[in-house]
């Protein structure tokens, strides 16, 4: 059986909204990752390490990445990467393809495999997304402070390296004052092709 109810709320952000329930919670015992940036997988396939290059950055920008994040990176590039693959299948063929009987007569249309392999890894792409903030509902539920002045010099001259991530820094700025990440415009491409 599942877990029940909503996930627990980390108590860093409850300890920003001010709650009551800091005091309850055993801070002591809430993991929290080494920080610094994973390295990447060595098994990973050539896609999956373009995907993994791409996203990097733009999650140590956001703040929410730590080195023990490796394996569940990795996992959501490899799916990625399946997801594409059955993505373009399905561009190529289409979704559906014609069932015929003995007498070569089109009984009905059936879909293509891919179909239902696409619709599930992009569910576990949805679950994974939300796990590292990649959506921008999961964005809302991610509080963090901002990255020092030193880190923040740092971060924007690994995304300016990039460049499939130069127009996007151009869009992001990250207040001051705030400690918010917000996008100038429109921000369609933060996902990796």
């Amino acid at each position: 059986m599942g877990r029940r109810g909503p996930p627990p709320t980390p108590t860093e952000i409850l300890k920003l909204h001010g709650s009551k329930l800091v005091n309850k919670r055993r801070e002591q015992t809430e993991a929290k990752g080494p920080a610094g940036k994973p390295s990447c997988p060595t098994w990973l396939d050539k896609d999956a390490k373009k995907a993994w290059k791409q996203l990097v950055p733009m999650l140590e920008f956001m703040g929410v990445l730590t080195r023990i994040d490796a394996n569940a990176l990795a996992r959501y590039c490899e799916t990625w990467v399946r997801w594409r693959h059955a993505q373009e299948f399905l561009k190529q063929k289409g979704e559906v393809y014609p069932l015929k009987d003995e007498s070569g007569k089109v009984k009905c249309l059936m879909p293509f495999p891919q179909v239902a392999i696409a619709n599930s890894l992009a569910q576990q792409l949805l679950r994974l997304e939300q796990e590292f903030g990649l959506t921008p509902a999961a964005r809302t539920r991610i509080v963090h402070l901002a990255p020092l002045p030193s880190r923040r010099a740092e971060l924007q001259r690994s995304l300016r390296t990039t460049p499939s991530l130069h127009h996007l820094l151009g869009r992001l700025r990250l207040g001051r004052r705030t400690n918010e990440l917000t996008c100038r415009g429109r921000c369609k491409d933060f996902m990796p092709r």
